[in-house]
């Protein structure tokens, strides 16, 4: 197991999911060659990016590590590659 979460919280979950319906979205009416609904699922796409960020904000993301919790990490890193 990885000694962090790896970004699996509700706040990325969200927005990559809601970025890639409007990745699918854009790629439908490219396809149809629809450039009006090219560009709303565009638009999806970086309301998901938004979402996301806000959600963190929010504190539905991975928390920030204290200096002293980046320190010990880069000390013991260090030790295991000795």
């Amino acid at each position: 197991m990885a000694g962090s979460s790896h970004g699996h919280t509700p706040a990325a979950w969200t927005g990559v999911i809601i970025s890639f319906i409007g990745f699918c979205i854009a790629g439908v009416f490219m396809v149809a060659a629809n450039p009006l609904g090219f560009w709303a699922g565009i638009a999806v796409t970086v309301i998901g990016g938004i979402v996301g960020l806000a959600m963190k904000a929010a504190g539905l993301g991975m928390p920030k590590e204290s200096a002293e919790l980046a320190q010990a990490r880069a000390r013991a890193g260090q030790a295991q590659t000795s």
